[in-house]
Parts: C-alpha cells; structure tokens; sequence
C-alpha cells in the first residue's frame, strides 16, 4: 500500500512539473502605421525589447505606410535583422519605399490579398527623384537586406540549384527600373509587387487576411496568446521633442534666452526659459542613449566661455570662438549615437541632419534675437516695456546731467550683470559695469559717461603696506 502511496505522489509530481513547463507561445505584435521615421523606429525598439523581456516567442509587425526617411528605415531593418527572435511582417495593404526595405528583413513576410510592396527609389522633400548616388546607397542597402537571408539548396528538373531565398536583383529592381528581372513582365517602372506576384518571385511566405490566420495556417499554432506594444502618453511626448523641427526650435530658445538674459539685469524668465528648452532637448536624447554625460558637459563648459568672453574679457577672442564651437559640438554629438568620437555605425544621413538641424536652430536664434532687438520699445509692442523710449511725456531716458557725475563714487543697489542699479547721493540711477560683475552694495565709481550710459567700476580696497 506504501509503495502504490508512493508511486503515485511521484506521478502526481510529476504530471504537475509537466504541467507547470508547458507555455503557450506568445505572438508580439508591434504597429507599423504611419510614415518612417522617428516616431516609428522609437516604437519598434520599444516593442522589440517588450517582446524579448515578456519572452515572445514570434514578432509580427503589422504593416501599412507608404514610406518615408531612409536613415530611421536602415536602424530599423538592422534591428530586426538583429533580434533574436524571429520576426514577421504583415503587411495589411501597403509596405512601399522604407516599408519595402524594412519588409524584406523580416524572417517571413505575409501580404494581405489587396496589399503591395515595392516602389523604394530615393526621392526628395518635393517628391523629385534624388540624385543617383543616394539611388546607389539604396540599392546596395535593399540588395544587401535581400542577401541576409541566404540560399537554398534545391532539386528543379533533377539537378541541384543553389538560389537565393530572396533573389537581390528583385529588391534591387524596387528601387531602380533599369534592373530587369526576367520572372516578371518587362517594365520602364520602378518594381512593385501584388501577393500573388510576390509569392510567385520568392518575396511572400502566405497571403492572409489577418494575423490569426498567419498564426494557424502558417505558424501552425492552434493555441496562442497575443500582446501588442501600445505607445505610452510619454512615448508620443518624446517623438514630438526627438522630431527635427522640435529640436531646431528648442536650440533657437535656448540660445535666445541665454542672449536675452545676458543682456538684462538680475535673474528672470528669459534664462527660466532656455533652462527648460534644455532640459527638453537633452533628456529624450538622454533617455534613448544618444546624449551622453560628456557632451551634455561640453554644451555646458562653451556656455560658460561665451559667458566669460562677454563679461570679463573685452573684446571677442579665443574664448569666446571656442565657446561657440564647444557649444555646438555638444548639441551636434548629442543627436549622433557616437561612443566616446566613435562614429562606426553612424551613417552619413544621420549625421548630415543631425548638423542641419544644429544650424539651422541657430540661425533661427539670431533671426529671433534681430527681431526681438528691433522691437525693444517700439509702440504697440510687446516688448515696449522692456526699454525706455525717448518719448516720455517730455521726459528723456537719462537726464543729460548725469554726464557731470564722471569720478562720483556710490554702491550697487542690485548685481550688475553687467546692467543694473547704482545709488549716487541717495538717487537710483541705471549703471553698466565697465567690466565683469559688481556684486549688490559694493562701491563703485563712475568712470565713463557714454550713450546717455553711465558705466562704473568696483572700488576694491586697498591695505596700505
């Protein structure tokens, strides 16, 4: 009686291991809806590393875009080739131009009955064909995609063939119609494939209505659980700081606040203002690996020469050039996946609209701060009040006698940065330090008169010897 006991609590154990180790495989699906670019690559990468974490077993991307920017595609098919699990594209209705490239680096590709793929020439903002170099950068990448895959070793009409799982000179063909391909009809156009078409060349693994039937008819998965990645508030928060135009608009405050501040006495909005434009353009990039500590240093490091070329060096020297160049750089390196000036990896697209997106938030800067100098106490303005006009009710900005005040001596009523307030004879007057800062309640004397300006010095104590 023991030993049956026994028996059976060593079966029953062991049903209940079995049972326990038994996992339904998971299927992943990850959106791909809209047109290529950051958005769509920062929703891949998060969906590819939910998938690995949750332990997927299958990753299907569920297609439909007409296109888009060439550098986000070539990150996401190096993704996908890379990810260990294997990954399947939909692709419900439409994977033209970058989707056709990202298409051709999954494992399997499905299509939809109605859906096409193909028509991957390079072309520019206006919709013109690109030159043929960035044509030939293309070719080579959708050509070299294609290759991934490997060959096949078949039997065709009793002999052994050896054939590209996915024939190059189709992908090839999507991108220039100079490349002929002999299984298909002749064309003066651009490849693009129907299903059927596709499944006859090699290119479609399946045609399919939706992922249940790719996951019962073609996976062959009876019993399965289904996860989607759904983008989070934050995650469209920072698509929207990690876009181009974002990102040049957020250089051109910080630099116009810095600018603004610098030429306004104590502390206020204008440098609130460029503080939060940079937290907002460094911590998405931060976040997603690209701006490191110490290009976030060196941004930081030019900031503080500019500052130190305009308020204690006279003159614009040597520290403020490499000010400028330490400041752009840090912006620059920040938008590039670079590690420690190692730039393998990073491609010329990236790299050439990481620099026109610095540029062009700087020009912007110095548009703003034309603007905002031209307005300065202009009627009707919003900035009107930032300046005293000449016309106040008879009254001049600064009355001529202050020209007499040249060799009086007075304290500072607030920092001088380099503008401020001084007291002369109990009487609050409008000062610029003649050179760096004058801390509040420190003597100082008059030394120049220019402008309707008055401009004055520390008096620093002397100890006799």
């Amino acid at each position: 009686m023991k030993k049956i006991l026994f028996l059976f609590c060593l079966f029953l154990l062991g049903f209940t291991r079995l049972s326990a180790g038994e996992k339904t495989p998971l299927i992943y699906k990850i959106n791909i809806k809209q047109e290529i670019g950051t958005t769509t690559w920062h929703h891949l990468q998060n969906g590819l590393h939910f998938a690995e974490k949750e332990g997927a077993d299958y990753i299907i991307l569920d297609m439909n875009t007409y296109g888009g920017y060439v550098m986000e595609a070539d990150s996401m098919r190096t993704a996908i080739l890379n990810c260990k699990i294997p990954v399947y594209v939909f692709i419900n209705n439409n994977a033209a131009s970058a989707g056709a490239l990202i298409s051709i680096a999954c494992d399997k590709i499905f299509m939809r009955n109605s859906a096409n793929i193909g028509a991957a020439t390079v072309v520019d903002g206006m919709g013109e064909r690109a030159p043929d170099k960035y044509q030939s950068y293309m070719r080579a990448l959708i050509r070299s995609t294609a290759e991934s895959h490997g060959k096949d070793t078949i039997i065709e009409n009793g002999a052994t063939v050896i054939k590209w799982k996915r024939d190059p000179a189709i992908a090839e063909a999507m991108v220039d119609e100079r490349v002929k391909v002999a299984i298909l009809p002749d064309t003066t156009k651009v490849l693009t494939m129907t299903a059927t078409e596709a499944i006859s060349v090699g290119y479609c693994d399946g045609i399919a209505e939706n992922i249940s039937e790719i996951a019962v008819k073609y996976i062959g998965l009876q019993k399965y659980d289904l996860k989607s990645y759904n983008p989070t508030a934050f995650d469209y928060i920072k698509d929207f700081l990690t876009n181009g135009i974002v990102q040049s608009l957020l250089i051109m405050i910080i630099v116009g606040g810095i600018y603004i501040e610098m030429k306004t006495p104590g502390v206020g909005l204008p440098i609130a203002v460029a503080i939060t434009a940079a937290l907002l353009y460094f911590t998405p990039l931060y976040m997603d690996g690209y701006a490191q500590n110490w290009e976030i240093v060196i941004f930081v490091l030019g900031l503080i020469l500019i500052a130190f070329e305009i308020f204690v060096i006279p003159g614009f020297g040597v520290a403020g050039i490499s000010g400028i160049i330490l400041a752009a750089t840090g912006l620059f390196l920040s938008l590039v996946g670079n590690v420690d000036f190692s730039f393998e990896g990073v491609s010329n697209d990236e790299a050439l609209k990481s620099l026109i997106t610095v540029v062009v938030g700087i020009f912007m800067s110095f548009i703003l701060i034309i603007f905002l100098i031209s307005r300065v106490g202009k009627e009707g303005s919003v900035f009107r009040n930032i300046a005293l006009t000449s016309d106040q009710e008879g009254f001049i900005s600064v009355p001529e006698e202050q020209k007499h005040f040249i060799g009086k001596t007075g304290y500072a009523a607030t920092v001088l940065r380099p503008s401020g307030k001084i007291v002369i004879d109990d009487n609050y007057y409008d000062a610029v330090a003649n050179r760096g800062f004058i801390e509040q309640n420190k003597p100082v004397k008059v030394v120049k008169y220019e402008n309707s300006q008055l401009y004055v010095i520390e008096i620093k104590e002397r100890t006799d010897a």
